[in-house]
């Protein structure tokens, strides 16, 4: 069996719920992307989806349905996307280990491609389940 790109906490999954339902019986969830921009050099971009591209990667958790671009696939391996609300703002979050560096701002990022060969290595380090 394969691994999710991504996972999502309670928090995004109910923020993720609570789009499409305010959007419209077409609305089935969100896509997620990267793009380049910022004083770090790239931004992450969440985007309605209507219509699911089968390139797109599916992750689900409690009804909630995010795709992922496959061209953000390795720059977001292992990212966990959540949701906070403070003071200042509201938004999504992504907890990015392959996040290099990020604007003072918090708007932008510095990412570099997961490693494969090292998540390769790990998977084959842990114990098989029966």
């Amino acid at each position: 069996m394969g691994f999710a790109i991504m996972s999502m906490t309670d928090g995004a999954a109910a923020r993720v719920k609570a789009i499409v339902e305010n959007s419209g019986p077409e609305a089935k969830g969100v896509r997620v992307g990267i793009k380049k921009g910022g004083c770090a050099g790239m931004e992450y971009t969440i985007d309605l989806v209507t219509e699911p591209n089968a390139k797109d990667d599916l992750i689900e958790h409690d009804g909630a349905k995010v795709w992922v671009e496959p061209s953000a696939a390795l720059y977001l391996l292992g990212t966990e996307m959540g949701f906070e609300t403070t003071t200042l703002r509201s938004g999504f979050t992504f907890t990015n280990p392959n996040q290099t560096s990020a604007c003072g701002c918090g708007e932008s990022v510095e990412l570099k491609p997961a490693d494969l060969a090292a998540l390769a290595a790990q998977r084959q380090s842990e114990p098989a389940h029966s």
